[in-house]
């Protein structure tokens, strides 16, 4: 097999197992061990490929209440109500956004009175200017991984 689109098609075959073994990715990739070796650790030195992480059922934990909050923040205190928000251990994402709100955050709670304290407490930030919680009634897909397109090197 040549090399082209080698990166790709290793990217994808992992995404499909992220355990699979350097030996069974080789076989799958019609190349040796060590070119796959070597493809990867690039892709890690690259920062393409940034970890290897379990896919965790949050509702099969017990925290089977996901909310959006969206927020309006005061403009210099951005940066340091996104740090906030990061650092809270609920909070399974956080984006700066356009548009009529400056922050997105999800949250996974274990039940409604557990979010509403952790909103509450968030909502005491005077540079919080504006908020709007949704609580998810059902997530039809969540935490999606997409195959590249093999053409992408």
């Amino acid at each position: 097999m040549t090399y082209e689109n080698l990166d790709a098609k290793l990217i994808n075959a992992l995404l499909g197992d992220g355990r699979a073994s350097l030996r069974s990715l080789a076989e799958e990739l019609d190349v040796s061990v060590t070119t796959v070796s070597n493809h990867l650790r690039d892709l890690e030195d690259e920062g393409v490929i940034e970890g290897y992480t379990p896919r965790v059922n949050y509702d099969a934990l017990g925290y089977d209440v996901t909310a959006i909050l969206q927020l309006k923040v005061e403009g210099s205190a951005l940066p340091g109500i996104t740090e906030s928000l990061r650092d809270q251990k609920q909070m399974v994402s956080v984006y700066e956004v356009t548009g009529d709100y400056d922050v997105i955050a999800v949250g996974k709670f274990r039940d409604t009175d557990g979010m509403n304290e952790q909103i509450k407490t968030l909502l005491t930030d005077a540079d919080i200017r504006e908020s709007n919680t949704s609580v998810v009634l059902n997530a039809v897909v969540e935490n999606k991984q997409f195959e590249l397109q093999v053409d992408w090197e």
